[in-house]
């Protein structure tokens, strides 16, 4: 893929695994969204094991990233997933919001097509993260979300990092807002996620969050000052 050396106005970041049958739908759809913005697109391997690769279309303004072995979702900034079941359309949306003066917002998933078992666990989860971590997001686990450059640097990289997103910028002094999102059903392949890998995962991630955010120091450079 060819690389880019200027810094676009929007970086769209999707993190990839076993989605070969996404592909061609996903690129056709991010490509009607973003065709009038100056954007890049960072698709991120983690690991595949399937032609996903394969199928991603060459374009100048389309970087692949691959890591020899899956390491997790959060291995770098998600903005949007793989699996179809985020909305490219609602991308703008989101950018609305920046343009409005918020530093993160973060999608809610006002209609999930997911079991219901999926949706009462996802449910509690949320709940008890919120309540926790004090982030004030009722659905961290919508991976669409837009986030200004400079938020980068509030994050703390770790395997399940994903679900801590706005709790680690809020608690920087950025300002995060949530707006609602379609979700759709999975069209091809399976969730990488299970009762076995959130519950117990989840909760010892929770604790480390909690300590870490009680432990920062916030502090910013006043204007003038050397």
């Amino acid at each position: 893929m060819t690389a880019m050396t200027n810094s676009p106005q929007v970086s769209v970041v999707v993190p990839l695994f076993n989605e070969e049958a996404n592909m061609p739908i996903l690129q056709s759809e991010l490509r009607a969204v973003l065709g009038d913005l100056d954007h890049e697109i960072i698709f991120v391997d983690d690991g595949s094991i399937d032609r996903t690769v394969e199928r991603i279309e060459n374009a100048a303004n389309v970087q692949v990233l691959r890591f020899a072995k899956n390491a997790g979702q959060s291995a770098t900034t998600v903005l949007i997933d793989g699996d179809l079941q985020n909305d490219p359309a609602d991308i703008p949306k989101l950018l609305a919001e920046i343009s409005r003066g918020a530093d993160l917002v973060c999608g809610y998933r006002a209609q999930r097509k997911d079991t219901l078992v999926k949706l009462l666990t996802s449910r509690v989860a949320n709940f008890v993260r919120s309540r926790f971590t004090k982030d004030g997001v009722r659905d961290t686990g919508c991976t669409l979300k837009a986030m200004r450059r400079e938020c980068i640097g509030a994050l703390v990289p770790f395997k399940g990092m994903h679900r801590f997103i706005p709790a680690l910028i809020k608690a920087a002094g950025y300002r995060l807002v949530e707006i609602p999102v379609n979700h759709r059903p999975r069209r091809f392949g399976r969730s990488k996620y299970g009762l076995g890998n959130r519950a117990l995962r989840a909760t010892i991630d929770m604790f480390g969050v909690r300590w870490l955010l009680s432990r920062r120091l916030n502090y910013k450079v006043r204007d003038g000052v050397r």
